[in-house]
């Protein structure tokens, strides 16, 4: 019961990683918001929830991060509840056009990049707003999907990732001595309605690469999402102490540790996003 009695809003949580984040954190014992678009399947969650453990609070807001107007009206829900949030899990995001971007609708191109950088972005905002008057918490951004690596075809998604990792690393270099923590994670590929999308999209569209991993992994099982939520809860709990700043790959990483490390890790660049120069890769160029 690591995060007994701390206050969580999670976005995106009726299904997917969302749906396994929330259940890990439910029971590790935190009270929940549970944000989504309208859909039913939200208040069944929520009902699902609450009748397992009625000593905890389990409220469900729906609402469509799309709306400009959404992260507002999220914090007004939370401070109506609770008068403190000890963790925001930022998990909602959309795939967006899949093709080349001279190809994509730019209403959908727009509407990815709101919903999956700007609606986070402002929710930390407002969560930082909260947090530095009540004695600090932790931020959690779902990152990955192109963010650290190349990945044409998927412009709109790996563009708001990539600003989001980047978002998620200045502004913890900026509450780092108000008691606030923020990492982003790279969940690994799992075997969700994203991917589904992209093997939907075809080769045509997603790119003969792009098409034959996917379809490999979806035929393997993917990645477990379970372990996305354990490192998610790892961050959100006060096991990581001293880790803030980074992205973190939920499958790569040797993350269960990472707070034996929280000093070397404040030191250094290491799981940050950085400019590769000639002498990273042992390329002896002269001086121009």
């Amino acid at each position: 019961m690591i995060l007994q009695s701390q206050t969580a809003i999670v976005t995106g949580c009726a299904r997917g990683l969302g749906a396994v984040v929330a259940q890990t954190m439910w029971r590790e014992g935190a009270d929940l918001l549970l944000i989504d678009r309208p859909q039913s399947a939200l208040s069944e969650f929520r009902e699902s929830l609450a009748a397992s453990r009625p000593q905890q609070q389990a409220h469900a807001f729906p609402v469509d991060l799309s709306d400009p107007s959404a992260p507002r009206s999220i914090f007004a829900e939370a401070r109506r509840l609770w008068p403190r949030l000890d963790i925001l899990v930022n998990n909602a995001g959309i795939q967006g056009p899949i093709g080349m971007v001279a190809e994509n609708d730019w209403h959908a191109w727009r509407e990815t990049v709101q919903i999956d950088l700007l609606a986070p972005a402002e929710l930390c905002q407002l969560a930082i707003a909260w947090m530095r008057q009540t004695g600090g918490g932790r931020i959690v951004n779902l990152g990955g999907g192109g963010a650290a690596g190349l990945r044409p075809n998927f412009s709109a998604y790996a563009t708001a990732k990539c600003g989001l990792i980047k978002f998620t690393e200045t502004i913890a270099a900026e509450v780092a001595s108000l008691g606030i923590r923020v990492n982003s994670i790279a969940p690994g590929p799992m075997n969700t309605a994203m991917l589904q999308e992209i093997l939907r999209a075809g080769k045509d569209h997603a790119g003969a690469k792009e098409f034959e991993q996917v379809s490999k992994q979806v035929a393997s099982g993917a990645t477990d999402p379970q372990v996305a939520a354990d490192l998610i809860v790892y961050l959100a709990s006060e096991q990581s102490a001293g880790v803030t700043g980074k992205l973190i790959s939920a499958v790569w990483d040797r993350w269960r540790t990472l707070h034996e490390h929280a000093a070397e890790l404040s030191a250094s660049d290491v799981y940050t996003l950085r400019r590769i120069v000639p002498a990273d890769r042992g390329l002896a160029w002269p001086d121009a």
